[in-house]
């Protein structure tokens, strides 16, 4: 797919007119018309708003092939990666501590929850290695949304 093409279907997935788009970019609307109809080809500033303003790369624009398809769909399931990671991580260290201050302050706390437990490994065992997890699943969720950035 040519640039005309690219920016046309940018520009009508985002749901914009010629005219909006022409007035986001500070151009006449006749300019982005002749950029859509191939007679015409936007100057190199021209060519990094419309990369900024539709959050798509340089070589998706000049580059033959198709526009990337959901660059905010993208983006919003890094944030949602991102903020399950974080969760994870807080949620498995505050129950750490919970865990912690329960014990010294109600020494029958750790009993009880060993008690619970039907497995060999005690119930105290269990609470902490499932913290530990909590807080390992969300570190390495975490780096893996930073490393995709």
């Amino acid at each position: 797919m040519a640039l005309p093409e690219k920016l046309y279907t940018l520009r009508k997935k985002s749901g914009l007119s010629q005219e909006q788009l022409a007035e986001a970019l500070n151009v006449s609307r006749q300019a982005i018309s002749k950029w859509e109809g191939g007679s015409a080809m936007p100057e190199s500033d021209k060519l990094l708003a419309l990369s900024n303003y539709f959050g798509v790369s340089l070589d998706c624009l000049l580059k033959d092939g198709a526009p990337n398809a959901a660059p905010a769909e993208a983006q919003e399931e890094h944030r949602t990666m991102r903020l399950l990671s974080l969760i994870l991580c807080f949620g498995g260290a505050a129950a750490l501590i919970v865990y912690g201050v329960l014990s010294i302050l109600v020494p029958s706390v750790p009993a009880q929850i060993s008690g619970s437990s039907m497995i060999r490994i005690d119930g105290s065992g269990i609470f902490l290695l499932l913290c530990v997890a909590a807080i390992a699943a969300g570190a390495a969720l975490l780096l893996k949304s930073t490393k995709h950035k």
